[in-house]
């Protein structure tokens, strides 16, 4: 499990979760449903990047 440190970033991965970029936007993605879950104009802390 991830563990947010307070110093902004995470020690750890973020499990069930992946991210992908479109355009200048990074969206979150649940890995079981597959659900668009955010949108960011930032990475996420800590998940996987899809190819």
């Amino acid at each position: 499990m991830a563990k947010n440190t307070g110093r902004g970033h995470r020690v750890g991965a973020v499990k069930g979760r992946s991210e992908f970029q479109v355009g200048k936007t990074w969206f979150k993605r649940d890995t079981s449903t597959g659900r668009i879950m955010n949108g960011s104009p930032n990475q996420h802390k800590g998940v996987r990047n899809e190819n």
